[in-house]
């Protein structure tokens, strides 16, 4: 169940940059995964909601002048999602 949670949210990376998903959707969906982020380390649930609000913060401002670029950010949730896969494979605590 929480690996197709997996594959749930890395499908949503894919929609966002094509904007097949508006912000507010995307977010909300990496949110809601309660199955898979109580399955995991505290820390994940740390880091995704970081990174998260710095995409909410980075969409009020074009992409000059923020600090936050989207598709760095969507780089990085990219990474988380692989950490939490080895996560719940028992290959990273």
């Amino acid at each position: 169940m929480a690996i197709h949670n997996l594959e749930r949210l890395r499908q949503t990376l894919q929609e966002l940059p094509r904007r097949q998903i508006a912000l507010d959707a995307f977010c909300q969906t990496w949110r809601q995964q309660e199955t898979l982020l109580n399955q995991l380390p505290p820390r994940y649930r740390q880091v995704m909601e970081d990174l998260l609000r710095r995409l909410e913060t980075g969409s009020q401002f074009s992409e000059e002048s923020c600090s936050y670029s989207q598709h760095e950010l969507l780089d990085n949730l990219a990474v988380w999602l692989d950490k939490a896969h080895d996560a719940m494979q028992g290959h990273v605590g």
